[in-house]
Parts: C-alpha cells; structure tokens; sequence
C-alpha cells in the first residue's frame, strides 16, 4: 500500500508529518533519557549496542546500514518504547562504536559476516520485530528467509530493492557505478558525507562528520563491493510467510518504482513518505506511525 490508499492510516501520517515539520535540532551524541547501553558479543567482535521501553515488551530490534549507527534512530525509539515495544539497536561491525568488530586481519566484510552478527543478536532474545535500514535491510531480509523463527515481522526502510550489481539503479551514480571501483565509490561516498554535498541540517551533520573518527573506511568500501552483489532475498522472506513492510521516502535514492515491484516480490505493505533515503532521521513521526499500523494490523 501507498499513503492516500488507507484513510485512516493517511490521516495519522499527516498528523504525524506535522511533528515531524515541528521538530528542533538535538545534539545526536548526547545520552538518549532511560536508555540501556552494553556490548553484544557477536561473532565478528563487540558490537554497540542500546536498548529502551519496557522489559517484556514486543521486542524490536532497529538495524542501521553503511556509515550509521545506532544513534539514527534516537528520534523514533521513545515514540516506540512508548507504544509497549522493547527497542534495540547495535552499530554494525566496522560502524562507529562497533569499529573493532570485524573480520580477522587481511579478510574483508561480507555478507556471511553481517549475517552472522544479526542472527547472534536475534537468538540472545525472543523473536523480534526486525528493521533494516538501506543496506542492513538486505542482511535482515537474508537472515529472515533463513531462520524465520528468529523474526516476527520485517520492515524494509530505504532498501536496496533489486538484486544484482544493484547500484546501476541509482538515481544518479547508476549509469557510472559499473565504471567506479568499490574503492573509489566508498571513499568518494565518505568524502560526500564528510562535507555534507547532500545538505543535511548541521546538527546532522557534525555528528554524521564525527563518526567517521571511528568509522572504518575499509568497511564502507566492502559493503560497496557487496552492494555490486546484492543477492536476491525476496523470494526466501516471501516463501516463509514473514509479515514485511517496504518504507521509502518519495525522495530516495532508488527510484519509486524499484521500491514497488520489491515489494510486490517481497508480498508485502509499501508504505511512501514524504521523505528521502533517511525517514528514521527526518520523518521519525511518520515512520513510527506506519509501523505501528502495521504492527497492529499482524496481531
């Protein structure tokens, strides 16, 4: 489904799109109120991890993707944790405060690895309620199709919707990705963000600038690498019978188009935000609402 094709649900994101207009600048370092703060242990190393809400809630584990953290989703953790959810979320290995997670010395990171790590977080708990973002979508989408028991519903946010040397669908570096090597595109993707060429607001983007003191550019360049690899994980999620919802923001990075016929290999609820690739960050409001809609309609 899209907005404008349930009344009800447009009605709430409208309201919550309001929120979202209304929302200050926050410093993205700082402690998140009543937060829970440990190292999980993973296969791959120590992985950074916090979690809020009640204990015995729905479990939720929130996954970012290639240069983020767990920090991308302080705006919309409290909004959850108040709905009842028990809401987790680790920086990958390689990523900020997990930068020592990772292969051993000489190895690169791969997709068995990411998995490993998200599978480990997964069975330290009751089945959970699983979100990717971008990247981080495809491994929670791999991991759902092979240990379903582990995962009670999947949300797809800014996923990488095709298979394949799927940067060849992007909006703008697509025709030129087959020409670029994951090193260069890493490094020129770490150089953009450093010097924020996509705008985002300063609080924003001093934080995003600080992480990469911790970030490991060797990291960014492999998922690269796997992203000219991307396997095809629709099927496996979709013939396991795992509830899955698709969020894209109207402004992403992939075209729209992607986004829907993904989700309709998934099986699965579309939901589209008036948003770019990142609506944890700037639409927080709206992306807890269409997640909690679908939450509720799976009970």
């Amino acid at each position: 489904m899209t907005i404008g094709s349930d009344d009800a649900l447009a009605a709430r994101l409208r309201l919550a799109a309001a929120q979202d207009a209304a929302m200050v600048p926050i410093d993205w370092s700082a402690p998140l109120a009543g937060v829970e703060r440990d190292e999980f242990a993973a296969p791959s190393g120590p992985l950074a991890r916090i979690a809020l809400g009640p204990i015995g809630g729905d479990r939720l584990v929130l996954m970012p993707g290639m240069t983020g953290s767990k920090e991308d989703f302080v705006r919309m953790m409290p909004r959850l944790a108040a709905s009842g959810f028990r809401v987790e979320s680790f920086d990958m290995a390689g990523q900020y405060d997990s930068c020592a997670a990772g292969p051993p010395p000489g190895e690169h990171y791969t997709m068995r690895l990411f998995e490993d790590d998200l599978r480990a977080v997964l069975a330290s708990g009751p089945p959970a309620h699983v979100l990717g973002y971008s990247f981080a979508g495809t491994v929670a989408a791999a991991v759902a199709g092979s240990h379903p028991e582990l995962v009670r519903s999947l949300t797809l946010l800014s996923t990488t919707p095709v298979a394949g040397q799927a940067l060849r669908a992007f909006k703008v570096l697509g025709p030129f990705s087959g020409l670029l090597s994951a090193a260069a595109l890493g490094r020129l993707f770490v150089w953009v963000l450093r010097h924020n060429v996509h705008r985002a607001p300063l609080d924003r983007a001093v934080f995003v600038t600080a992480r990469f003191d911790k970030t490991r550019v060797d990291s960014v360049i492999d998922i690269f690498d796997l992203m000219k690899h991307t396997p095809d994980v629709a099927p496996a999620a979709r013939e396991r019978g795992i509830p899955t919802l698709v969020v894209a923001g109207r402004h992403d990075v992939w075209p729209l188009e992607a986004h829907r016929a993904f989700a309709e290999r998934l099986g699965g609820r579309l939901v589209i935000l008036d948003a770019g690739h990142s609506p944890c960050e700037t639409a927080p409001h709206q992306l807890a609402e269409a997640m909690t809609d679908f939450f509720a309609a799976g009970r």
